[in-house]
């Protein structure tokens, strides 16, 4: 996702319950009001692309200078051209000198003048199979969004493991990440913050009575025998845990460090589920569909890239790195006590019943499940087994029903079904029957209307990643995919194994501080022609580091999930640098065992793969 930048690294005053309305930073609205009445639109789901830091003329003088430097050093070749391009358009989005979108439009206005691609080709590459996907997926997002689908089952899920501090954080992380394989990862995470600060709020002013009920029954002493159970590591609360604390800068009072401790472990565990969750289908994140689009154009003869198949490979690897990081961030934030999270039978604290009540009672104002709900999960379902059944791989999908054009229907054409279906049926019954007998008509409506999905489409997003194809067409067109390809392989001496522990790396490390669709449309025109000189099967590179270009844990501004959870005030920047590399470190090593074991044998790794362009003699270095 885009990065959320500026206001959103500002810590937020008061508790901030408020759903996103818009802004970059999950609503930083006063009170305690939780947002979510039917047909409060919230905004786009997918981040947002934040102004231009007042760099504009940097990077016009930038520009100019960097094309006279090219004027003089540098032949006039298609591949130096194209790779000044490609200079211009990484330097502005990594300095975000002029709005990500803007710049994505350089390669529309420099290809032609270029001569390296036509003006009306350049033009296609900016609407694809994937925009009309994405159209697809908002349709259904919006939905959910506008009919509260979305809270109702983030709570469900919460209530169903439990209110144990470790199995409340568990319950919160799996709920987050399910939500945000189907919404983006930023309204994924501005939806369930709202519920995650009222129930923290609520825990703390329940301790709170409960003590204050303890001192007025003895007179202002403190009875021992009545203490809540707050035990760290198997042992009683110590006093570093229990010291009591003056109020935060942060505007919110914690009765204990311990209190503070776990705001933080639950807005962490937020930010990064819902990172985590959009790894594991291929409408999760923008990176994933990008990667998408970009293999299957530049490898049209393999079909091994679709919704079933990246669910295959990315689930183990989404599951495994949400556990682990549930256990690191216990341990970092509370300690990890083993036999005291899994005992049965245990009496729960008063602050544990505090947190199920809230929970409940927010379950009980959405009320039973209505039409709307009930329709918009039925076409949720429908969509989700349709991607999966389409071409699973070990079976013949629906698709071998249109033998006479395969390849014709793609995951895009399930999206766009559903999504038309929810402009189709109305938003509520069309007549009604009186007890008299009487038949009243109602207004037709459908379930969202255009102007709604306007206000969720990331068109941002659309024009970025059409920028990012156009980059691609005129690195192969140019000739300088091969060129850098060609300088590269003498990496093919090294093992395979530490090639994409190298690129991952570098990866996690850039998309720290480049947005995620930015460095994932940079680096695939170099992976791919990387692949294919050394030899190895381009999906060994491209997958990890596709992957890895959505680990930006490490700080507040690395993606809008985390601006999100920052902005209510509990955390610092050092608590999520050190919270998050551990996580970086997970997330790595759980993508370099999936290469070497399930995901190797998912597509057959071992071999150069006879859809992949070979290497010819003569441009082998």
């Amino acid at each position: 996702m885009l990065r959320g930048r500026g206001a959103c690294g500002e810590q937020a005053q008061g508790h901030t319950l408020q759903g996103w309305a818009g802004g970059a930073c999950g609503g930083q609205a006063q009170g305690r009001t939780l947002r979510g009445e039917p047909g409060a639109v919230r905004g786009p789901p997918h981040g947002e692309v934040k102004e231009p830091r007042g760099g504009g003329l940097v990077g016009v003088a930038f520009l100019a200078g960097s094309r006279v430097w090219l004027l003089l050093s540098l032949l006039p070749l298609p591949e130096a051209e194209c790779a000044y391009t490609l200079a211009v358009v990484a330097a502005l989005w990594l300095t975000e000198a002029l709005p990500l979108p803007v710049t994505a439009l350089l390669p529309g206005l420099l290809f032609p003048l270029f001569g390296i691609t036509a003006s009306k080709e350049v033009a296609s590459a900016y609407f694809k199979d994937f925009h009309l996907l994405l159209i697809g997926v908002i349709c259904l997002a919006t939905s959910i969004e506008k009919w509260n689908l979305h809270k109702r089952i983030a709570l469900r899920m919460v209530m169903t493991v439990g209110v144990n501090p470790a199995w409340l954080t568990l319950g919160l992380m799996s709920s987050t990440a399910f939500l945000s394989m189907w919404l983006s990862n930023t309204s994924t995470a501005a939806m369930v913050m709202p519920i995650v600060e009222a129930v923290a709020q609520q825990i703390i002013s329940a301790q709170a009575e409960v003590e204050a009920t303890q001192m007025t029954s003895l007179g202002g002493s403190t009875n021992h025998g009545l203490e809540i159970d707050e035990s760290v590591n198997g042992q009683e609360t110590n006093e570093r845990n229990e010291k009591t604390i003056p109020n935060s800068d942060t505007g919110t009072k914690y009765r204990t460090k311990k209190d503070h401790m776990m705001c933080k472990l639950m807005c962490l565990c937020i930010a990064y589920s819902s990172t985590i969750g959009g790894l594991t289908t291929i409408t999760g994140t923008s990176t994933n569909l990008i990667f998408s689009e970009h293999f299957n154009t530049r490898y049209p003869d393999c079909r091994c890239i679709n919704f079933g198949s990246w669910f295959l490979l990315s689930f183990p690897a989404a599951v495994i790195i949400l556990l682990l990081s549930w256990i690191w961030l216990q341990w970092l934030f509370l300690g990890f006590n083993f036999k005291e999270m899994f005992k049965c039978g245990k009496t729960k604290t008063a602050k544990q019943k505090a947190c199920a009540e809230v929970i409940k009672q927010e379950y009980q104002k959405l009320g039973p499940m209505r039409y709307q709900e009930i329709v918009t999960l039925i076409l949720f379902i429908v969509m989700a087994l349709l991607w999966f059944s389409r071409d699973p791989g070990f079976v013949p999908g629906w698709s071998a029903l249109f033998s006479k054009y395969p390849g014709f229907a793609t995951d895009s054409t399930v999206a766009l079904l559903i999504g038309i279906l929810f402009f189709i049926i109305p938003a509520k019954r069309l007549t009604k029957t009186t007890p008299t007998g009487e038949i009243v008509a109602f207004d037709y409506s459908p379930l969202i209307t255009w102007k709604e999905f306007q206000s969720f489409m990331p068109w941002d997003i659309a024009i970025l990643v059409g920028g990012g194809f156009a980059l691609a067409d005129g690195c192969e067109e140019s000739g300088l995919s091969k060129w850098i390809g060609n300088k590269l392989s003498p990496l093919g001496s090294l093992p395979v194994w530490l090639i994409i522990l190298i690129s991952s790396l570098l990866v996690t490390s850039l998309t720290e501080v480049a947005s995620n669709p930015a460095t994932i449309t940079l680096l695939l025109p170099i992976l791919s022609p990387l692949a294919e000189a050394i030899q190895v099967n381009p999906l060994y590179i491209l997958i990890p580091s596709t992957l890895c270009t959505s680990f930006a844990f490490l700080l507040p501004v690395a993606n809008p999930p985390n601006a999100i959870v920052f902005s209510y005030g509990h955390l610092k920047v050092m608590d999520m640098v050190k919270a998050g590399l551990g996580v970086n470190i997970v997330g790595v090593a759980v993508v370099m065992l999936g290469m070497s074991t399930w995901i190797w044998a998912l597509f057959d790794l071992s071999t150069y793969p006879s859809w992949a362009p070979p290497i010819s003699n003569e441009t082998m270095p």
